[in-house]
């Protein structure tokens, strides 16, 4: 009996820390080419390909979660999942609230993208995706904000002559105006923002985070990060 109840303890304490080890990835699920839904309905792009890497390394099962981006760091905080890695710029603001890695994408431009080239960006009205730092920008320079919960609904109101512009990451533009024969052009200067993009984690979670940045370290010492960020988001981006 003794025996059976040390096994029960033991293979209860085994499950327990098998559970531990499942971490739960909150991403958007619609700003490619960081993240997106592909065909299949899983999560794709960039963050799952070095999300699944990281989980790797770091020893974690990890599963992924689609969360509209307007709520994605109170449902972080309520516990729906364990980190966010969607895009995120790291500022001192989100800071105030939830707990970034090392940013596993260094500090890029955002950019303006409109229909003609010669739109008033500074006293037009230009379209943003809400809860971001691009709409922080474009309400603090004096332009009328128009803001929208995804990223492609704001390109659509250029599209659409609802706005005059849309201010985003430039990775994100990138594509969409490649795509657009000519529709969508880049307008004005770059602007840097962030400190780059980092994963979010709940405060509490100091020994998951560290995890998380061991990992990262490790992708920037032997390149494959860089690999990766080249694969997903073009020569021309920035790397470690």
């Amino acid at each position: 009996m003794k025996k059976l109840i040390l096994g029960l303890a033991a293979l209860a304490l085994t499950a327990g820390l098998a559970a531990a080890q499942t971490v739960r990835m909150g991403t958007e699920g619609a700003y490619p080419p960081y993240n997106f839904v592909n065909d299949a309905g899983e999560v794709d792009g960039f963050e799952r390909e070095l999300g699944d890497e990281l989980c790797k390394r770091a020893g974690l099962t990890c599963t992924w979660v689609v969360n509209d981006w307007d709520s994605i760091i109170p449902n972080l905080q309520s516990g729906n999942y364990d980190t966010i890695i969607a895009g995120m710029s790291i500022t001192e603001e989100r800071k105030k609230v939830i707990a970034f890695t090392q940013n596993y994408v260094p500090p890029t431009a955002s950019a303006y993208v409109a229909a003609s080239p010669d739109v008033d960006l500074k006293g037009g009205t230009i379209a943003a995706q809400t809860g971001t730092i691009q709409a922080g920008h474009v309400a603090e320079s004096g332009a009328t904000l128009l803001e929208f919960a995804t990223g492609d609904e704001a390109v659509a109101a250029v599209r659409n002559g609802e706005a005059d512009a849309v201010f985003a990451d430039k990775d994100f533009l990138r594509p969409i105006a490649d795509e657009s024969g000519g529709a969508l052009v880049f307008v004005g200067e770059d602007v840097p923002l962030g400190g780059g993009i980092g994963m979010g984690l709940r405060q509490s979670d100091t020994a998951l985070k560290d995890k998380f940045d061991t990992a990262i370290s490790a992708m920037k010492a032997d390149g494959t990060l860089n690999t990766l960020i080249v694969k997903w988001l073009g020569e021309t981006a920035p790397t470690f």
